[in-house]
């Protein structure tokens, strides 16, 4: 969500104003003994803990959800939307904890953000307090698995994952990543102001990056609340259709067509929370966000259970029937496979990863 729209006027007519329901498409009755074979859309079977890290000297304030049972887990780090609280995603973190991960969200800034630079170099830093400071805040049974270490975002926190993946903190990293994952990734205001430092070119296949890449978009991001008030929380051009153009493979596009820009959220995510939420167009009053959440925590899981683990069957299949599969309709859904020609790619569907 772009900086510019975080007034408090906006947002309280917001609040009182909207009034168009986009009601999410469901997947259809005859689609349901399907679904229930996606199992990454269902809670998991460990048990979330929900903890911060106020000891062992973080570089920022952490809240961490882990499985309480023993074991070995990979590693997330997540990094919030503009104005947001690390606790608003709460929900989706439980869920994906289920799965057996450990999620580690960084506090970057409390209200206003910083420069693009600077909230860019303390993530850097987060970054690299993991491999001392990971195993000081986690019980003596549970470790985290920083070979198989994601990096994610939402909002402006995906533009943080994206320039951190290519390497444009002035702080040296010192741990490698291995996935990375978009929630509705925003780079700026528009093409012609991007955030500091600029990661879009605006060429296909131009990021250097190596590791698989997931980003889901969302359909209404790039829509405004009001007509009369332009100004979007995903503006074209430097939301997730253009940064899943400048990936290269493998990557993967879903784009949750009913949901807008900050219903990835937690419901009850308090005054402040609902302010931040009113100036992005949403699925609407009433309208349940819970299968907005399971579809990013499943496909969060599924990207991951491909790459970390090579079990690529749930992967494919959200790939190939999408909406057989997902809580949430998805389309467009996009694949960029391994081993293709960036000069050969398209804007059409395009093939599952192989097993």
């Amino acid at each position: 969500m772009e900086t510019r729209l975080v007034f408090p006027l906006v947002m309280f007519l917001g609040i009182l104003l909207e009034s168009n329901l986009v009601l999410p498409t469901p997947v259809s009755e005859s689609d349901h003994s399907v679904l229930e074979q996606a199992s990454v859309f269902e809670t998991g079977k460990f048990h979330p803990d929900v903890g911060t890290a106020s000891s062992c000297s973080p570089p920022r304030p952490l809240l961490i959800v882990r499985p309480e049972e023993q074991g070995t887990y990979p590693v997330i780090l997540f990094h919030h939307g503009t104005g947001c609280k690390n606790s608003w995603y709460t929900d989706v973190f439980k869920f994906i904890s289920s799965h057996g991960y450990i999620v580690v969200a960084p506090q970057l800034y409390e209200l206003m953000p910083p420069s693009g630079q600077r909230e860019l170099d303390r993530a850097a830093k987060v970054a690299n307090w993991l491999p001392s400071g990971l195993r000081c805040v986690l019980p003596e049974n549970i470790e985290g698995d920083l070979h198989n270490l994601a990096l994610a975002g939402h909002s402006r926190g995906g533009y943080i994952a994206f320039a951190l993946a290519l390497g444009l903190a002035d702080v040296s990293l010192e741990v490698n990543f291995s996935a990375l994952i978009g929630v509705d990734p925003v780079a700026g205001t528009s093409k012609t102001d991007q955030l500091k430092p600029k990661i879009l070119d605006h060429e296909s296949c131009s990021f250097s990056i190596s590791i698989p890449v997931a980003i889901i978009g969302t359909g209404l991001g790039n829509k405004p609340v009001f007509p009369i008030m332009p100004k979007t929380c995903a503006p074209d051009g430097v939301s997730h259709t253009e940064i899943f153009n400048e990936c290269k493979p493998p990557c993967s596009h879903f784009v949750t067509t009913d949901y807008g820009h900050m219903d990835v959220l937690d419901d009850d995510i308090g005054p402040i929370g609902e302010l931040a939420r009113a100036v992005c167009k949403g699925s609407g009053w009433g309208v349940s966000r819970d299968p907005m959440r399971k579809t990013v925590g499943g496909i969060f899981v599924a990207f991951l259970e491909a790459f970390f683990k090579g079990n690529y069957t749930e992967y494919n299949n959200i790939l190939q029937k999408p909406n057989y599969f997902a809580p949430a309709t998805l389309d467009p859904v996009q694949n960029k496979s391994e081993g293709t020609s960036c000069s050969s790619l398209s804007a059409m569907s395009m093939p599952a990863f192989a097993f």
